[in-house]
């Protein structure tokens, strides 16, 4: 009998996962911190936000923080707080979630995709410099699944070109590039906080800025009763109304949250990182398999490690499809499966929709001439779905559960030739446009 347990032998996974995967972890602390705003009345006010605004400045060493309601708020703010606007182009990785690209919309303006780096999963420097025209203000940066982009190159084509730089960390707190915390380098940076996130607030996000004028036009868009804390002149004159017509207001539950969990983080995230390079390191020369992360001792580190990925090599398992290989290790009891975000350059919303009724696709409504990009025109980001899968998100370091999980993916990859036979290949359509991964662990 094959030891495979897809063909019917012992699964490799036989202990009790506890609670290694549960995630967020709620202290009474946390709690305590929720029912005092709750029992004060408190969830709509700003004396919350603005302590964990501090705080969180404070950590990642910058001089702003601006609370948001989500994620997607906080980079909306970030594109306004940079001045972006009608026809002007940013440049965005087109693997990423939808957030990182879609609220300059809003604005007037539209992305322009770039291709990704197949090892970082992070936006390509390389191809950025093709991507530039008269119209470009703007470079977004994606810290994807925790990797942290390669900022000095990225940094030194902004300068070259003027071009403003944005970090999307929503995967990435407490990273490190080089030593520096993602988030501090570009010139405004926005966070997700929701409860999935590796730093869990619950719904919300926060931007970070040592730009005074970006802060300020962030608060002038979406944060109405803030306005007298507005200081420029040529801002504070229009104060009163949100420049938007949005609220991003943070409420403060999350914020109280936040509070406890930028305490518990530092420890809890080196634990993470302890466990998910022990698993990797399980795994090392495996074949068909290569891990996604920075070199050891290279001051790059992955922070919380969140939604983490593996990077799969077909041809050296004689092109054992992704699909047949995360099926088998399903069936050894850790549940897996190919894919990450579908590239947004494909998705109708950036080539037929028009949002507005404006009479063109909102994509090159403001456009000089049609900026789009077709199937085929970024080839990296359109073939990763099969060059990557989900692995096992450990909270804890417990070394004899993370021994069977990779195991488990060793395991198939030295007997993937039983597989071969029946071996169906991949489905026309792998990965997902809305959640980053739907997947447990």
């Amino acid at each position: 009998m094959s030891k495979l347990a897809i063909f019917g032998g012992e699964k490799t996974v036989q202990t009790d996962v506890g609670d290694i995967f549960t995630w967020p972890i709620i202290t009474k602390e946390i709690e305590e911190a929720v029912l005092k705003v709750l029992r004060a009345g408190n969830m709509s006010g700003t004396d919350v936000t603005k302590k964990f605004e501090e705080e969180y400045a404070a950590w990642n060493g910058m001089k702003y923080a601006l609370g948001h309601s989500t994620g997607t708020g906080a980079l909306h703010g970030a594109m306004f707080g940079l001045g972006i606007g009608k026809g002007d182009e940013i440049i965005c990785p087109s693997i990423t979630y939808w957030a990182s690209a879609l609220p300059v919309f809003s604005l007037g303006g539209t992305v322009v995709f770039a291709e990704i780096d197949p090892e970082t999963l992070c936006i390509d420097p390389d191809d950025i410099e093709k991507r530039i025209t008269e119209r470009t203000r703007a470079i977004v940066v994606v810290h994807y699944c925790a990797y942290p982009a390669e900022m000095d190159s990225i940094m030194e084509i902004g300068r070259k070109h003027n071009l403003k730089v944005i970090e999307d960390c929503s995967h990435a707190h407490g990273a490190l590039y080089k030593g520096k915390m993602v988030g501090t380098i570009g010139d405004v940076s926005a966070f997700s906080l929701m409860s999935g996130k590796s730093f869990p607030c619950g719904e919300a996000g926060i931007m970070l800025t040592n730009d005074r004028r970006i802060y300020e036009r962030a608060l002038a868009f979406g944060h109405y009763a803030r306005h007298n804390e507005i200081q420029l002149e040529d801002i504070k004159k229009g104060s009163g109304l949100p420049w938007g017509g949005y609220k991003y207001r943070m409420h403060q539950l999350s914020s109280a949250v936040g509070r406890v969990q930028l305490k518990l983080y530092p420890q809890r995230m080196a634990e993470i990182d302890k466990a998910m390079n022990y698993f990797w390191d399980l795994l090392e020369g495996t074949p068909g398999i290569k891990a996604h992360r920075p070199e050891k001792n290279s001051k790059t580190t992955k922070g919380g490690w969140y939604a983490p990925l593996g990077l799969y090599r077909s041809e050296e398992l004689d092109n054992l499809s992704i699909t047949r290989f995360c099926e088998a290790v399903t069936a050894e009891g850790v549940p897996t499966g190919p894919g990450c975000n579908k590239p947004l350059h494909l998705h109708p919303i950036f080539n037929s929709i028009d949002v507005y009724h404006q009479g063109k696709p909102t994509r090159i409504v403001n456009s000089a001439c049609d900026i789009r990009q077709p199937l085929g025109s970024l080839p990296v980001s359109e073939g990763i779905q099969e060059k990557v899968f989900s692995i096992p998100w450990f909270k804890h370091y417990r070394p004899k559960i993370i021994e069977e999980h990779a195991e488990a993916f060793r395991k198939v990859a030295e007997n993937y030739k039983e597989l071969l036979p029946e071996d169906k290949g991949n489905p026309e359509e792998l990965g997902g446009w809305g959640l980053t991964f739907r997947r447990k662990g």
